[in-house]
Parts: structure tokens; sequence; C-alpha cells
């Protein structure tokens, strides 16, 4: 019956697609381009926005191939029928080699251990200024006296620069010396420490903090979490939620001011969303909303495709440990389609409490994988090429019917940047930024964040953003049906 289904799909508008008849043939030389035109006429989200994709636009297959010849690569075609690029749709791509295709593996690096930023020394032209970030647990670093909010000026004696911080700090030495100092914001002072570091392979923590904070009568997990959304780290993740769960943890921080991004399918999110809660299993997480000729079909034949559900295991196997809370305060800094989804879905049913520096991006959508076979899937896929697309093909909506496309405006809002003069110690209340949103959460009335940066120092680096995954949106798992 599935496969009836397959082969039904969209039949009455192929038809009108083409007006085709069996001995309409592709030649050659527009396979490639037929393909990219066919797959965004039929699953592309903004389809009906575009005039040169428009179901009527081509009377049969001979004419189309005409068309399609006018475009002097596959990519040319592609740009030409994405809608309000890059405002409305900077996410969908081109891919002209799928076997490049790969899923993110455990964050891996080489790296001495020290994560940090540079700013320009006041005063001085020339002259910057190095800070550090925070340093990688079980690293190089970690066994040495340097430590989160620390300042060095020189490596192996040459002063830093404008110009040379990077390669100084950047090239391919395995060693070098930090010279450290101390910085009032306003005075770089030579403090006589060296520290000598190694880079060595490194693989980085499934979770970087994870901790019970007793507060105000709560039990506070704080989980701060630095890597991807891939399915690598779910199954770390559950373990932790399982001694916040053991802890009788009530309330959650979840913190991703230094989250790399990436790996993001629903079904990840899905499954954390359903540590986060636990209360809500087989009930909706997210809605699917494709274009409006792909939805009708799917409402009719395959309405279950449409809805993903709270779970209660990982992969079907593995039971979820779920903390079944009513509130949660998720820390930010800039934007995440991950989170975004994360957010709206879970805003359905509890408290979500957004601690960011602005009003989130609003990517409410969804990517497929398209390839040229019969359904778009991998498998049968044409020999001839190795061409595929990434379209946006819908949007989501949570079990309100709600979707995001605004962004969602943060409940306490906290700098753009940290303070560089006073970062505080990771997971302590000596951290501004914890220790406001403990406050928040025992009672106190959210404030505007106060001068954010009372020296004016320019930030002109940090090596944890320049980690950060570009956000390519959020995949589905796809099991397209027949639209030929």
């Amino acid at each position: 019956m599935k496969n009836l289904y397959k082969v039904l799909l969209l039949v009455g508008v192929s038809l009108a697609l083409y007006n085709c008849t069996k001995e309409d043939t592709i030649p050659a030389d527009v396979e490639i381009n037929d393909f990219v035109w066919k797959a965004m006429n039929a699953y592309y989200l903004y389809q009906d926005q575009i005039p040169d994709l428009a179901d009527r636009r081509f009377n049969n297959q001979p004419v189309l191939n005409s068309y399609l010849r006018g475009f002097a690569s596959p990519n040319e075609l592609f740009l030409n029928v994405v809608y309000d690029r890059p405002n409305t749709d900077n996410k969908s791509v081109l891919l002209n080699d799928y076997n490049l295709i790969q899923q993110p593996n455990r964050r891996t690096s080489f790296t001495h251990g020290v994560e940090y930023g540079i700013v320009a020394e006041p005063g001085n032209t020339d002259n910057v200024i190095g800070f550090v970030q925070y340093i990688l647990p079980n690293s190089n670093a970690s066994t040495l006296s340097i430590k989160r909010s620390d300042f060095f000026y020189a490596v192996d004696n040459v002063q830093l620069t404008r110009d040379n911080f990077n390669s100084l700090l950047e090239a391919a030495a395995t060693s070098y010396e930090l010279s450290m100092a101390t910085f009032d914001g306003t005075t770089v002072t030579p403090n006589g420490t060296k520290i000598s570091l190694t880079k060595t392979a490194y693989t980085h923590n499934p979770v970087f903090i994870s901790k019970n904070i007793a507060s105000g009568g709560n039990k506070i997990g704080y989980l701060l979490y630095n890597n991807d959304f891939s399915s690598n780290y779910i199954n770390d993740l559950n373990t932790t939620f399982l001694q916040f769960k053991n802890q009788g943890v009530n309330e959650l921080i979840l913190d991703l001011r230094y989250n790399v991004g990436g790996g993001s399918f629903v079904q990840n999110i899905n499954q954390i969303a359903s540590m986060i809660t636990g209360q809500f299993t087989d009930q909706p997480f997210a809605k699917n909303r494709w274009n409006s000729k792909a939805q009708a079909w799917f409402e009719l034949n395959q309405p279950d495709s449409l809805i993903t559900k709270f779970t209660n295991k990982i992969n079907n196997t593995t039971p979820i440990n779920s903390l079944e809370l009513t509130d949660i305060y998720i820390i930010l800094n800039g934007s995440s389609s991950s989170v975004e989804l994360l957010i709206n879905s879970l805003k359905s049913y509890i408290n979500v409490h957004i601690i960011n520096s602005n009003t989130t991006a609003g990517n409410n959508t969804g990517s497929i994988t398209l390839y040229n076979s019969i359904d778009y899937n991998s498998i049968g896929k044409s020999v001839n090429h190795t061409v595929a697309v990434q379209p946006i093909v819908l949007e989501f909506l949570n079990n309100d019917k709600v979707t995001y496309a605004d962004g969602f405006t943060p409940d306490l809002r906290i700098c753009d940047e940290e303070n560089t003069l006073n970062l505080g110690a990771l997971g302590e209340t000596s951290d501004p930024i914890l220790n406001e949103v403990l406050q928040f959460i025992n009672g106190s009335p959210p404030n505007p964040p106060g001068i954010c940066n009372p020296n004016n120092l320019a930030l002109l680096y940090n090596s944890v953003r320049n980690q950060r995954i570009i956000d390519a949106g959020i995949f589905i798992k796809q099991n397209l049906p027949n639209t030929n």
C-alpha cells in the first residue's frame, strides 16, 4: 500500500507540469538541470513564489529542455529558482558532489587547551592582549597554572599585535610560550610569568560541565554544553540527565553560550527535549508544513509523517532519562536553528526562559537532501553525475500550530560579549551570567544589562566563535514518495 501511495503522489501535478507522453525523453545534456528543476518544483517550500517553478510554466518536456539549456551550469539554474536570497532563503544549497556529505564525527582538534579572545590594547594602535576564555579539561593547559580570565601579551617573547597574533597563536608550531600580564582595562603590566604550551590531538568532552546547584530551595541542574547536536553525543547527554534525575533536579539551566552548533536533525533535538520533559511521550513535538501541493498529499496519504512525537527511547532502544521539568532556562549568545526548534516545541508544554543578547534569527525551516532518483531518495540515484540539492522544504510548528519566523525575544537580556575584566569561574556564582540566571530563578525581576563594555575594549578575535559550524539549518529524516 505504501508503494501505491508513492506512485500516486502528485500524479495530477506531474501531468499538469509537463503534459508529457511516454515518448518524451530527457536528453543527456539537460539531465542534471532537469533533475534540479523537477526536485525544486516538487518540494521547494517557496515553489509557488518562483514563476519559473510554476506547475504550468512549461507545456511539455521539450519546452522545459529548451529552458534548461539556457543555464551554463546546474548551480546557475538553482540560484535562479531560489527565493529572495539571502533574505528569506539563505539555507538552500546545491551540492556538486554528494559523496562529500558526511555525518559529523566526535569533535577533535589539535590544541594546547586554551580557548581565548584577543582585544586591542587601549591607547595603542598596534598592540593587542589575549585573555583566557576557558581551559579544556584533560588538555596540556589543564595541567598548568593558567585559568579563565588570565591575560597574556606575547608569544615566545614577541609582542602580540593586530598583524601577528593569528600567525603566532594559530601557526603550525606545536609548542610556544605565553608571557602573562595583569590588565585593569587600561594598562597592561607584565608579571614575569611564562606558560609553556604544547599542542596535542584532543577529543573534546561530550559535556563540558554538569553539576547540581542548590539555590533558593531549588535543586538546579547546570549543563554547559559546547558540542554539536549530532547523534554522537545523545547517549552522553542521556547519562548526564540520569545524574540530574538521581540528584532530584527540579530546574535546569542549559548553557549554550559556547556551543559550536551543527549536526542538527529533528530526531536529535526531539530526544533532548524528551530528556528535559518526559511527561509528554507520544504527544506532538513538532509539526511539518510543506509547500501546498506536497502538504496536501501528505495530509491525505501519510499524515503521521507530518508529526514528530516526543519519545521515551533513543533510536527506539535505549530508555531516555527524563526530568519531567516545567521550567528550563536556556543561555544563548546569538542564534541557532537547533535551539530555536527546541524552544518553540517546548513552549507548547513548559515554561522556556531565554537568556540571550538579542532576539534570535527565526530559522524555522527544515531541509532534506534530494538525489536524482525516482523518489529523490539516495537509493537508485543516477550514476551519471554526483549533483544533489538540499533545499528548504518545510516550516516547523509546535503543538499549538505556532511557528517562529520572527525569532524569540530573550526574557533576560545579557551583553553581546562577556565582560573581559569580569569573567568569573564557569559553573560558579562568580560567573556574572550564571549568577544573574540564578537570581532570576529565585524571583528577582530581570534587569537590562548594565554597561556591557565599560572600558570600550575592541574584541578582535574569539577562538571559540571561530570553531562554530556554519548553521546549515535543520534536516529531517526523509522517506519521500515517488513524484514521477
